[in-house]
């Protein structure tokens, strides 16, 4: 029926609604709730969220895995291993002193630049090192089961527990996850950064260290090295390496050693100051169970072995004097002896120069300096060093005539002119003890007239105030006295008396008013300059730094009557500008550290301060010169035979302190005597000030390898009228040589002298 009724062309049929003409079914839509649209669009949200945040975290994922891939191999320097063989290893924990050797020649191969000058050992460190064969094997099992089970077994590193350390690391936690191999190498590198990115990159380093060093290295020299070098003290004494363990704990050698002094000498590893048997028994007793549980389960000990060394009584003698072995090592690096007088300062150099490099404390530096195996280079010259040793203690370069109650003291110190000190001698007497008070460094002395060239004359010549042949009356200034009373000041000096003004009240050359050192003249300049102005110069260009808020006044800057006087080396320091063109530098012992890798940790700057201009330092030598040549100079006892010499006394008040500095070519150096105490010096018994100079150093000035300055193109040399100071003209009969700034020249005499 159904078939005939659609088949029938002739009957009109009804469309239903959801069937369309084409014949296809048109599904009825059902409409949506508001809710249901909201939740589908949330959906989408999310996902898109949830996918943009996954993509992101594998982005930076792979750029933090790049990054820490790059990061790692920067430390991966395959050929970087540590020497563990017992040379390089001792080497590595003595500081070794250095200073140019004279003979080196770069060509030759075999000739070496720098020589051993001296090896700095703490003096307060137990060591003694002993090959693993004297060991017993029950030794080496206790520390293998204590800190590095699976030791034998693994290529340096033990991945789980050194990732584990790592991430602890970070978090700010510490946990030992290094084998022995990395402790081998922390302990002769001495680095120990726990926390933080550094503590992380020390164990990169140790990582990629460590399996270098068992590429090169067998298991045994590595057990070796460390069994040696491990830190075993009890925090008041320095206890290093097995050996030196059983000493002091024990009373023993290390070859008598039973398994249970085993357990207790490995328990101590850990942390030698809170697990020591000597002090804290108790906790070093759980440890040392510990150690032996760990042997017995590892099979280092047997059953009846661990119970045996469980029970016994241990007999702890701490006795740091005691030494089983008499043939100590006499290795020259290990042959400590008294330091010299340049040792000490280039000690205290280094120890300063490493607090600053590493942000420590002072003790913090010298702990560093005496256990770090750092390279110390110096400046020393070995041969002048001694020799001014030798010169100083000799009775005879002080005394007029020999005499048995000779209490005078002095100190003496030569530097380069970029202040490298050569040699120093902090007193006349032989040097007895470490560090010992140097007086050409600790004391502080009236310079006297030492103060003139550098405090008056030089800035006052850089300013043009005088020049070479300036005339300058030799008359006072006024000053205000302590009663706030107008006087006349200061007065000349004199070898008969001194209590008089002693005033020509003549014009006088200025070079002749520092040749007779004359105190008028400086009085008169610093008046011009103002006493603060010269103050600060001495400060702030030269350097000098004992002065005191006291100083900025006349009689401190004029005459040296300084509030608490200076220290030689920073006057002898301060002359360094009369022959160098001016330059200020700073003045050193050390010229450059390296680590005991050999990364340079200090090196000497080569810069300095231009303190005054190159024309005024050559004008002043040369009326420095006039000190010494003149025949009523008071330097003239000091006079050389074939080498240029400037150079200035100093007298203090009463005769108490005596200076000379001296300027030659090649080196300025400086000299000092006086008592203790305060006390006139008895001259008709000492040698001039400038004779005792040459007695100790002059046969080195005259064997320098320059004998005279070079003079620069911006001075002038040319007549000057004595009659005015001024330029020579045609009348001028009576003419002399002077040298003058081409800034500041004279003008040229009339030739009418009135």
């Amino acid at each position: 029926m159904d078939n005939n009724i659609q088949n029938d062309p002739g009957r009109k049929r009804k469309t239903p609604a959801n069937i369309q003409r084409n014949g296809t079914v048109r599904r009825k839509r059902k409409k949506r709730s508001v809710g249901a649209t909201v939740a589908i669009r949330s959906a989408k949200v999310i996902g898109t969220f949830l996918l943009s945040l996954f993509l992101i975290i594998v982005i930076t994922g792979s750029i933090f895995v790049t990054v820490l891939t790059i990061y790692v191999l920067n430390f991966s320097n395959v050929d970087e291993t540590i020497t563990l063989d017992k040379g390089g290893v001792v080497s590595s924990n003595i500081t070794k002193f250095m200073y140019a050797n004279p003979d080196y020649d770069p060509d030759d191969p075999d000739s070496e630049e720098y020589l051993l000058y001296y090896a700095l050992k703490n003096p307060g460190r137990k060591s003694q090192w002993i090959d693993l064969t004297e060991i017993p094997q029950h030794v080496q099992d206790a520390y293998i089961a204590a800190e590095d089970e699976r030791f034998m077994e693994h290529d340096g590193v033990d991945f789980l527990r050194t990732f584990s350390a790592i991430a602890n690391t970070l978090l700010g936690r510490t946990q030992g996850g290094s084998t022995i191999t990395m402790q081998t190498i922390k302990n002769i590198t001495g680095e120990n950064q726990q926390q933080g990115i550094e503590g992380m990159e020390r164990k990169i380093k140790e990582i990629f260290r460590a399996i270098n060093t068992e590429k090169i290295y067998t298991k045994e020299d590595i057990l070796q090295c460390y069994l040696n070098i491990i830190g075993l003290g009890d925090g008041y004494q320095d206890i290093v390496g097995v050996q030196a363990a059983a000493n002091y704990y024990f009373g023993k050698d290390i070859t008598e050693i039973d398994i249970a002094e085993a357990a207790c000498l490995a328990a101590i590893t850990k942390s030698p100051v809170t697990l020591n048997p000597l002090n804290h028994a108790e906790d070093n007793g759980y440890r040392k169970e510990w150690v032996l549980k760990k042997m017995m389960e590892l099979g280092s000990i047997t059953d009846a072995e661990y119970q045996h060394a469980l029970n016994e009584k241990l007999n702890i003698t701490g006795d740091p004097e005691f030494q089983s072995r008499t043939d100590v090592d006499e290795d020259e690096l290990n042959n400590q002896g008294l330091t010299d007088w340049f040792m000490d300062e280039a000690i205290d150099e280094a120890i300063m120069r490493i607090s600053e490099k590493k942000g420590i404390s002072t003790d913090d530096a010298r702990q560093e300096l005496y256990n770090g195996g750092y390279n110390v280079y110096t400046s020393v010259d070995m041969n002048m060093q001694k020799k001014l040793e030798k010169e100083m203690q000799t009775a005879s370069n002080f005394q007029v005539y020999a005499f048995d109650d000779d209490e005078l003291l002095s100190c003496f110190i030569a530097m380069d002119y970029e202040g490298n000190v050569k040699a120093v001698v902090g007193k006349r007497s032989e040097k007895k003890d470490w560090d010992e008070f140097n007086i050409a460094t600790d004391g502080k002395r009236s310079p006297g007239s030492c103060i003139k060239p550098i405090a008056s004359y030089a800035p006052a010549m850089d300013q043009d105030i005088i020049t070479y042949s300036s005339l300058i009356n030799d008359s006072p200034i006024k000053i205000r006295n302590e009663k706030n009373e107008e006087e006349e000041w200061p007065v000349n000096y004199s070898e008969i008396d001194g209590s008089f003004g002693n005033w020509s009240r003549q014009d006088i050359f200025a070079w002749q008013m520092l040749a007779r050192s004359l105190n008028t003249a400086p009085a008169q300049l610093v008046e011009k300059m103002t006493p603060a102005y010269c103050y600060n110069f001495l400060k702030e260009k030269l350097d000098v730094s004992t002065l005191t808020e006291n100083d900025i006044n006349y009689s401190p800057v004029t005459v040296g009557g300084l509030s608490e006087g200076l220290h030689l080396q920073d006057l002898v320091g301060a002359y360094m500008i009369f022959g160098n063109g001016g330059k200020k530098y700073e003045v050193t012992y050390v010229t450059s550290i390296t680590d005991s890798e050999d990364e340079v940790i200090y090196e000497k700057s080569d810069g300095y301060k231009q303190a005054i201009s190159e024309s005024t330092a050559y004008v002043m030598n040369k009326m420095m010169q006039k000190v010494i040549t003149e025949s009523n100079g008071t330097g003239r006892y000091a006079r050389l035979n074939k080498t240029v010499l400037a150079g200035k006394t100093g007298t203090s008040s009463e005769w108490k302190d005596l200076s000379f500095v001296g300027v030659t070519p090649d080196y300025i150096s400086g000299v000092w005597v006086g008592y203790e105490y305060l006390e006139q010096i008895p001259t008709e018994k000492y040698q001039n000030i400038g004779a005792i100079w040459k007695n100790i150093f002059g046969d080195v000035a005259e064997t320098e390898p320059h004998h005279d300055f070079e003079k620069p193109e911006t001075v002038v040399e040319a007549k000057y009228c004595t009659r005015t100071g001024l330029l020579a003209g045609n009348g001028c009969t009576s003419t002399d040589i002077g040298y003058y700034k081409q800034t500041n020249v004279p003008a040229t005499c009339s030739g009418y002298h009135y």
